[in-house]
């Protein structure tokens, strides 16, 4: 339940209908907005009278919530969230941020390399994978803590703020403490203790949507972080699997628009995942901001084809350039700087 309140109740008022709400076992999130002031009930308010709520003066109107996700709901937070990392504020209708690096760190030299050539084309943040889960257990696994300390020397060198993927609980304290956006994977959308161990960061979380989840199960697991105390959530659409072969998984851009409908969290694309091969990803790409995405996140390699992770659908640095220089020059028809 979403209560409205005057922009002028005084806070006496309101300090007492929070309390009484909280004495029934109600979770109550404070929205102020420029006009009014929203209250946030998250339990059970099916026994609050919202005749009687409304004969309350300082009342405006009062609206119940359907969706399961309340933290991540627009009702509940009309205002869009924007996470802020580094230069890139996230979510802001103005940016459309480029997150870019290799799928997995193999060594100094590459991710040196392509965490310069992505910066001096324009990404405002440095994806590479430390820790890597893959479908075969024979596949490259990362080369983890120090993959980690790579990705960290290519932040120190170039400046760029730095996403992994977390595979495991346990590593949240280490991610917390040097990773800038922490990332959980398709694989990972509905591992719970996971989530409710990122809900206690202080990170920013990109958080992938699973193979075959639904939006509502999506924004459900933002939700167990969120409820955390985390609230600090970057939703990632990389692609659905469905009975499409031609492609890797099946991009879905409605995905997007609809998002934005349901819930005030920023939404990017990853178009690499979604397609699987590296022809798609600038088509791809220019259809994430046309459709309103907040930004994507694209694999770059500097020789795609001795890559150890994913080369057919990573862009080389040349192709990586030329993707920018056409995002950029789209971009000034959608109002938005890239």
């Amino acid at each position: 339940m979403v209560i409205v309140t005057k922009i002028s109740i005084e806070q006496s008022h309101l300090d007492a209908m929070v309390e009484d709400f909280r004495a029934k076992g109600l979770e109550v999130d404070i929205i102020r907005g420029k006009d009014s002031i929203a209250l946030g009930l998250i339990g059970d308010t099916h026994s609050l009278d919202a005749d009687r709520l409304l004969l309350n003066p300082d009342v405006e109107r009062i609206m119940r919530v359907q969706e399961p996700f309340k933290k991540a709901s627009r009702k509940f937070h009309p205002q869009k969230t924007v996470v802020k990392v580094g230069n890139a504020s996230i979510g802001d209708d103005t940016q459309f941020a480029v997150i870019a690096g290799p799928c997995s760190v193999e060594t100094k030299e590459q991710i040196l390399t392509v965490a310069n050539g992505v910066k001096n084309s324009g990404a405002s943040i440095l994806r590479g994978g430390a820790y890597k889960p893959r479908t075969s257990p024979y596949s490259f696994q990362g080369l983890e803590l120090e993959g980690l300390e790579l990705l960290k020397e290519a932040r120190a060198a170039t400046g760029l703020p730095i996403v992994t993927e977390i595979m495991s609980p346990a590593l949240v304290e280490t991610f917390d403490r040097d990773v800038d956006v922490i990332q959980v994977g398709a694989r990972n959308m509905q591992n719970f203790d996971l989530l409710k161990e990122l809900g206690k960061c202080s990170k920013p979380i990109l958080l992938k949507r699973g193979l075959s989840s639904t939006i509502e199960e999506w924004l459900m697991s933002a939700e167990y972080i969120m409820s955390g105390g985390n609230s600090k959530v970057i939703l990632c659409e990389r692609g659905i699997r469905t009975f499409e072969t031609y492609t890797r998984n099946t991009l879905d851009l409605s995905a997007i628009p609809a998002v934005k409908k349901l819930s005030h969290l920023p939404v990017v694309v990853d178009p690499s995942h979604s397609a699987g091969m590296s022809w798609m990803v600038e088509p791809l790409s220019l259809a994430a901001m046309a459709v309103g995405a907040d930004g994507i996140i694209v694999e770059v390699h500097n020789d795609p084809k001795s890559a150890l992770c994913d080369g057919a659908q990573s862009l080389d640095l040349c192709q990586y350039e030329n993707l920018m220089q056409k995002l950029k020059a789209i971009s000034v028809h959608f109002g938005r700087e890239c």
